[in-house]
């Protein structure tokens, strides 16, 4: 059973999440792709890891989402968010082994089977080959199942992306945010495989 509690925002996005976001494997100075960042509940606190010398790229399809998170970034001083509006074409605009970390957070299950592998061929495309893929399955069989999800548990995620050419690195495990709660949920980390050049 899924536990959820009341996010304070601040407090996830300033505190909670950095620790957590560290743990993931965030570093100072890096690249990294938020994609479908919503409101920014990651992408403000990777902006802060990352610090002046990194970058965060926040892709989302919806206008209003993007625009409560410019002005958060505005609001705590974050010159280093940079906002992406989409309209779903799977075409990353990012040069090849360009970006350090990718999240994919809460957003798979809004794709079907097709759309996945192409987004999963994009971001080997635009990872460098020491970067992290990291994905939060949310809504598989165990975790309040949704859309395509619905008949997907963690492992079958799971070995999805590494038939897609990502080696799977590890697990972790917390209090996560999902939408403005807080829930106990799992982030799977994965590198590039080799090229099947």
């Amino acid at each position: 059973m899924v536990q959820c509690m009341q996010l304070s925002k601040e407090n996830w996005e300033r505190r909670e999440g950095v620790k957590f976001l560290k743990k993931v494997g965030i570093k100072s100075g890096q690249t990294v792709l938020d994609f479908g960042a919503r409101v920014g509940h990651y992408s403000i606190p990777a902006a802060i890891i990352v610090g002046e010398t990194g970058a965060i790229y926040a892709l989302d399809k919806d206008p209003e989402a993007l625009e409560a998170l410019k002005q958060k970034a505005a609001h705590l001083n974050l010159r280093n968010l940079n906002l992406i509006r989409t309209n779903g074409i799977l075409k990353l605009d990012f040069k090849a082994e360009s970006i350090d970390f990718v999240f994919l957070y809460d957003v798979l299950h809004y794709l079907k089977p097709e759309k996945r592998k192409m987004l999963y061929a994009e971001i080997y495309r635009i990872l460098n080959p020491a970067g992290l893929l990291s994905v939060y399955p949310k809504h598989v069989l165990d975790d309040a199942p949704l859309d395509e999800f619905d008949r997907l548990h963690t492992d079958d995620v799971k070995q999805e992306i590494q038939n897609a050419n990502f080696k799977y690195i590890e697990k972790y495990c917390d209090s996560i945010s999902h939408n403005d709660t807080l829930n106990y949920g799992c982030v799977l980390n994965f590198k590039r495989g080799e090229s099947r050049q």
